[in-house]
């Protein structure tokens, strides 16, 4: 299968990258290579695999860009993971939010009809529960209130998508990711965040008390339910699967983790709580291990420590991580 890959260099995207390449499919990937955070670690995800994709340096904001793409690749398939991430950040920047993930993925979609690829995977995200107070979050529950610009466009992405279903009998699956993490995890997010800190004797930024929860799930669980969802045939065509690592782990528990796993002792800088954070995430998984054969196997203890040897050894590379 000839497959498209957006954000093809990001975190997961260059692990579902390396994963389609083994399994033997033909692979292009479109990244623009922004500066969100260091191109040069985008650059350095890609190294081992260059030379055996198509690579379009292009951004999807960019309409005649993308129908370049699709014209030059002709994929089979598109697993789209490019996206503007981040709560915190989309509370300051909304506009560029809409843009990229909303406008973005139409044009994706667009660029499907157009050119005749009938296969569609589209990174969601847990966000769009908002605050839910039924545990775990299920993908049957009613999505109510969205607390950020970020899970809005998340939201809008999904509908987006059930669109073209509907309309173009496009075959989409939108998969609610539920706090992925690993080797190549962006520097902004709070286990890299923490390591940094920890190892380099510096303060972390703890906001509120601790109590907080996440779903963490390892990059390579989510690649194979990635995986599962590119090959999936049921019904309807267009489909929503939570991915989660089934194990909720308050934001005290996580430090103490990475604690252990760097060998050192975190300093606490004591934050109010955060404006668009929720209080919890929890992943119902039962349809995507039922559909896709999804069972997330890492637990936190054992995942955190391959982050940190990733993190030393693009260190040790010269890399700023």
């Amino acid at each position: 299968m000839k497959v498209l890959v957006t954000g093809g260099a990001g975190f997961i995207g260059s692990h579902t990258t390396e994963r389609l390449l083994r399994d033997g499919h033909e692979v292009a990937i479109l990244d623009c290579f922004n500066d969100y955070y260091n191109p040069a670690i985008k650059r350095a995800n890609v190294r081992g695999f260059a030379d055996k994709v198509q690579i379009f340096e292009e951004d999807l904001r960019d309409s005649a860009a993308v129908d370049r793409v699709f014209e030059a690749f002709k994929p089979d398939a598109v697993i789209h993971l490019a996206a503007r991430a981040g709560v915190r950040p989309s509370i300051e920047q909304p506009e560029l939010y809409i843009d990229t993930n909303i406008k973005g993925t139409f044009y994706m979609l667009e660029a499907c009809r157009k050119f005749g690829c009938k296969r569609f995977v589209f990174a969601s995200s847990s966000s769009v529960y908002g605050v839910n107070k039924k545990i775990p979050f299920a993908e049957e529950d009613p999505i109510l209130q969205t607390i950020s610009p970020y899970a809005m466009t998340k939201m809008a992405g999904e509908q987006i998508c059930s669109n073209y279903s509907q309309l173009y009998a496009i075959r989409t699956v939108c998969l609610r990711f539920f706090t992925v993490y690993g080797p190549r995890q962006r520097p902004d997010l709070a286990i890299s965040k923490f390591t940094r800190a920890i190892e380099d004797g510096k303060p972390i930024d703890k906001y509120g008390e601790g109590n907080t929860k996440r779903d963490y799930t390892f990059i390579l669980d989510i690649v194979d339910g990635i995986i599962g969802a590119l090959n999936y045939e049921g019904q309807p065509l267009c489909s929503i699967f939570n991915l989660g690592g089934s194990q909720t782990v308050s934001l005290n528990e996580l430090i103490s983790t990475i604690e252990k796993a760097v060998g050192g002792t975190a300093i606490i800088n004591q934050m109010p709580e955060q404006p668009g954070d929720v209080p919890l995430t929890s992943a119902d998984v039962s349809k995507a291990n039922l559909l896709l054969s999804f069972k997330p196997t890492t637990h936190i203890a054992d995942g955190v420590p391959k982050f940190v040897e990733w993190f030393r050894q693009m260190r040790a590379e010269g890399n700023v991580v």
